[in-house]
């Protein structure tokens, strides 16, 4: 089912931008569907704060006179509304590329946005699952369904997300001929950047065992999973899988299918693996955002010395 339409209280000018700036979006930056959507969110949340703050819909002159604190006041609303600093670091950032366009495109120059500071979103680090836990939570997901075949999707599923260190939404996307034959996959990730990742032999049985059992014939350009009425499996539907392991298995809140993927980045640093060999299989494009695995390995190496050291017993 497509998303509802967004709606941006502009003037017309303004309107217009707005889609010239998401077309640009999807087909210069290649932008994901889901990023497209958030950024569009956050920008009509603005739209419609203008509505109310000047009094009638908004124009690129209005824009182009707007001052600091006129970004300051949308800030203080969302936060009155609730909104989470990392929420509000992430609009100020959409705002900062939506200016930047047309700043670029000569249609508004206004560096008032510049003098605002985006709240500091605190520093969480990834939270993995102990080996233990992981592989636990592989076996047993197949026990929540009585219909063979879904539990055996679950199965593949959550054994290609910590088996590969796929995001849920890269798993989600695969076709059916995205299937690997071999000891390695193509992954499309984001901005549409590919990478190749290895898939080990207990990864492309599981996945041959749902695709047998499954009852719906599943073309080459077909979705890979999906759901009991044959349609793309949809994410939340594996997110309140998750849920019921965890409440089955006393997994932590942060016992997500993202935690798989965290569990698979920090358990091969943990076994040796490098940084930059992580950096590739997890596709980040910036070998800082991989460094937070180490921190969550020496987190672990200092909780085992605190509990197994003698002198660090005193």
């Amino acid at each position: 089912m497509p998303p509802a339409p967004i709606h941006f209280a502009a003037r017309p000018d303004l309107a217009r931008v707005i889609a010239d700036w998401r077309g640009w979006l999807e087909g210069e930056r290649r932008s994901s569907p889901h990023t497209l959507d958030g950024y569009a969110r956050d920008l009509s949340a603005f739209v419609t704060f203008l509505l109310s703050h000047l009094g009638a819909e908004a124009g690129l002159d209005d824009l182009a006179a707007l001052k600091p604190a006129d970004f300051r006041a949308f800030l203080a609303a969302r936060q009155a509304e609730g909104l989470g600093k990392s929420s509000q670091a992430r609009l100020m950032s959409t705002l900062r590329g939506f200016f930047k366009y047309l700043d670029r495109h000569d249609l508004v120059h206004n560096p008032a946005l510049g003098a605002v500071k985006a709240p500091r979103p605190p520093k969480s680090l990834p939270k993995p699952l102990a080996a233990e836990e992981a592989l636990e939570a592989l076996n047993t997901a197949g026990e929540l369904h009585d219909e063979p075949w879904l539990a055996a999707r679950d199965v593949a599923l959550f054994t290609l997300l910590y088996g590969c260190g796929l995001r849920l939404g890269e798993a989600l996307s695969l076709e059916k001929r995205d299937i690997p034959a071999g000891d390695a996959m193509t992954i499309t990730g984001k901005g549409r950047k590919q990478r190749v990742v290895p898939v080990l032999p207990i990864v492309r049985q599981a996945i041959g065992e749902y695709v047998a059992l499954c009852p719906y014939p599943l073309a080459a350009q077909s979705p890979l999973f999906v759901g009991a009425r044959g349609a793309k499996l949809n994410p939340g539907v594996v997110q309140r899988q998750m849920r019921r392991l965890r409440l089955l298995l006393g997994l932590p809140e942060t016992a997500t299918p993202h935690a798989l993927r965290h569990s698979f980045a920090t358990h091969l640093l943990a076994g040796g693996g490098d940084l930059r060999t992580i950096q590739e299989l997890l596709g980040h494009s910036s070998l800082s955002t991989t460094q937070r695995y180490t921190q969550v390995d020496a987190e672990r190496l200092t909780r085992v010395y605190r509990d197994a050291h003698p002198r660090a017993k005193g």
